[in-house]
């Protein structure tokens, strides 16, 4: 016979046991008669502002070099330096309070190669009192004789640091980067990315072997009804001939062998879809290792929405790994869907960033799954989106933000504008002139290629599309978007605040001087449903003053100047106008 103390021990534990025994289903969640009655839980992986330096701003300094890769027979290399007083990051320097009675003494530095010590790069930066935060920040453009000092080329990256100091040598900084020195490829395409501005920079046969601008405008473009169908060769003509210069194409080199071909011929570019592919590294291994030398690859598509799938971190960065032991000649992209959900986990292993904010026609606040969406709970199609063009601008500045909280150099943006309906999220397709709106408001913010979801699909949108891409896609257009700056700036002249909210302003201002630097490319977007019979006041920004109007690129709005301020008068609902100025 038991004592009692074991009988009494044995019954709790008999209790314990029955209670943790939970009826119904889910039982993880906080029920009540069943139902859930808690369901909003913190997602987690939220992108969040540093805390503040105790002791006021420091000193963020920041250098990489121009461009994601050289190659062996180029002579010029350039680093761009950034040093900007940073709230949250940063070595000491003194004098970066606005406040301060003196300015901030200027950095003097060298770029050396870890390796051997040897100084690539010796000069100095003027320091600005502005914020890392601020639109113009402090930074410049180094230039060095790679030929000097006889690097090998190779495919692992050159490891190199920046070191400097006050004129006084009382304060020290330092930081490290890469030097990506790469053989010349024989065969097939380039892609360089440039770090100054994030274009895209792209060298094949068709540019007779020199890197030239690359916007790239089209769509994700579907096996079905069109890449496999028979009669694939007059579809893709026919896709080029509206006005597409490239597309992400979503079938596999080794099922679709000559429409790569053909595409080669065609100067059709394309990105490679590795998406269903990125968790096999064999299969990553087995389809780079065909399609690297073909001369329409200007990318691959890494992975497709990994932070709505939740899947693990250390995925695409493999693949990003196994990608570039075969071929270091192309960037990785990746989709990301949600708004804000382990950005800096899921793009760690991408050089390209996508967005895909598919805002119109959606449910802002209830699913189709019957339940409200909020920051903690629901799927309305568009995450954390308010149902209108202007998610696609805030969905890319909130990007830009997230890479300046980590304190991450900026990586190249890309669009992914809607251009359907369905699913039970989107109940219309978007207009032409919302998909229009949508992929200037992406330039407006960043954004240097747009792929569109997906083809085929309406004829009207497609000629659209094609029609804009046809414009911004070539030359002036490409030059000013793809290495001009971008300048945003206010405009004035609306009465009314709700129209006003709903109008941007955005200029490139030509990289080179001289004669290439006297045109500025304009674009104002209405991105509102009603017409504006004001007209639009815009200031150009650094004293710019308006000598004429070269060409309307788009848009039937009605432009006149004086001096450095421009007009636009007779916007309609929902109207993009863009034009090329001389100054």
């Amino acid at each position: 016979m038991l004592p009692m103390s074991s009988i009494l021990t044995f019954g709790l534990l008999l209790i314990g046991l029955v209670g943790a025994l939970d009826t119904g289903n889910h039982p993880e969640w906080p029920r009540w008669c069943g139902k859930v009655y808690q369901p909003h839980f913190p997602p987690g992986g939220q992108t969040v502002e540093p805390a503040l330096l105790p002791d006021g701003p420091a000193l963020d300094v920041q250098f990489k070099p121009r461009y994601s890769i050289y190659l062996a027979g180029g002579q010029l290399a350039e680093f761009i330096v950034k040093a900007n007083p940073s709230p949250w990051r940063g070595q000491k320097w003194p004098n970066l309070n606005k406040a301060s009675p003196s300015p901030p003494p200027p950095l003097f530095f060298n770029i050396s190669l870890v390796s051997n010590k040897r100084v690539l790069v010796s000069d100095r930066l003027d320091i600005s009192s502005s914020s890392s935060t601020s639109s113009t920040p402090s930074h410049d453009v180094f230039t060095f004789d790679l030929s000097q000092y006889d690097l090998t080329p190779r495919f692992e990256p050159y490891q190199v640091v920046l070191t400097g100091a006050d004129p006084s040598g009382t304060y020290h900084i330092s930081a490290t980067s890469e030097l990506v020195f790469l053989p010349d490829k024989k065969t097939g395409s380039i892609t360089r990315l440039d770090h100054l501005n994030g274009g895209i920079l792209f060298r094949s046969a068709a540019t007779n072997h020199m890197f030239e601008p690359f916007l790239p405008f089209g769509y994700y473009a579907s096996c079905d009804r069109f890449l496999c169908d028979k009669d694939y060769v007059a579809k893709v003509k026919a896709y080029q001939a509206l006005g597409m210069n490239s597309m992400v194409s979503l079938t596999t080199v080794q099922d679709s062998g000559p429409v790569y071909k053909l595409m080669d011929g065609l100067d059709m570019r394309y990105m490679y879809d590795l998406r269903e592919w990125y968790k096999n590294l064999t299969a990553v291994r087995e389809q780079v290792s065909v399609i690297r030398d073909f001369e329409g690859l200007y990318s691959y598509w890494g992975a497709d929405e990994p932070d709505g799938h939740q899947d693990p971190f250390n995925l695409l960065p493999e693949a990003r790994d196994a990608i570039r032991q075969l071929d270091p000649y192309h960037p990785v992209s990746v989709t990301l869907n949600c708004q804000d959900f382990y950005f800096d986990e899921y793009t760690a292993g991408a050089d390209i960033i996508m967005e895909d904010a598919y805002p119109i026609g959606i449910n802002s606040s209830f699913s189709k799954w019957g339940t409200p969406c909020n920051a903690t709970y629901g799927d309305c199609g568009c995450d954390n989106c308010q149902g209108n063009v202007q998610d696609v601008s805030s969905r890319l500045d909130t990007l830009s933000r997230y890479e300046t909280w980590l304190g991450l150099w900026p990586k190249t943006k890309a669009h992914n504008p809607q251009t359907f309906h369905g699913e039970g999220y989107w109940s219309r397709d978007p207009t032409d002139e919302e998909v229009v709106a949508m992929n200037a408001l992406a330039f407006h913010h960043g954004a240097k290629l747009i792929a569109g979801w997906v083809w085929p699909f309406t004829d009207s949108l497609g000629k659209t599309m094609g029609s804009f891409g046809a414009k911004v896609s070539k030359s002036p257009v490409r030059e000013f978007v793809v290495t001009g700056e971008l300048i945003q700036f206010d405009i004035a002249g609306i009465n009314n605040d709700d129209a006003s909210s709903m109008v941007e302003a955005a200029c490139w201002v030509g990289e080179r001087v001289g004669e290439q630097n006297n045109k500025v490319l304009v674009s104002v977007v209405n991105g509102g449903h009603e017409a504006i019979d004001a007209e639009v006041s815009i200031s150009l920004p650094r004293g710019l003053v308006v000598k004429g109007l070269e060409e309307v690129v788009w848009g039937n709005g009605t432009w006149t100047w004086t001096a450095g301020i421009l007009k636009l008068g007779k916007q309609s609902a929902m109207a993009t106008n863009m034009v090329i100025m001389h100054v």
